[in-house]
């Protein structure tokens, strides 16, 4: 773990992305979390998908916080993100969520949607 990023035992959340996390959260019901998974689809064959929910952690999810933000990823999920970096990033073209997945061996342009 560094100074910047908490990680589970798979997956890295960001300060940058937790910063942003927390602030979507603060406008959101109290006990509302972030869950990220994967799902079939995408231009390359999967894509991740990002929801606000208001549930319980399921005893597989892996559960990553830091600060007020509270990040889900489910086991099944967790296998395509294995070793993964969760950032957020406000550059020129726009602000986004992007996952910089060891996994993926092709991803489409946006970067929500990738092959392994």
């Amino acid at each position: 773990m560094t100074a910047t990023a908490l990680a589970s035992p798979d997956v890295v959340l960001t300060d940058r992305a937790a910063k942003r996390v927390s602030r979507i959260l603060s406008k959101e019901p109290e006990g509302t979390v972030l869950r990220i998974s994967v799902a079939g689809g995408g231009c390359s064959g999967f894509q991740y998908e990002y929801n606000l929910v208001q549930e319980k952690p399921a005893s597989d999810d892996i559960v990553l916080s830091k600060g007020d933000a509270v990040v889900l990823i489910d086991s099944m999920s967790l296998e395509f993100m294995g070793g993964a970096e969760i950032d957020f990033v406000d550059d020129l073209i726009g602000q986004s969520f992007q996952i910089k997945n060891p996994n993926a061996v092709a991803s489409c342009g946006c970067g929500t949607s990738f092959a392994v």
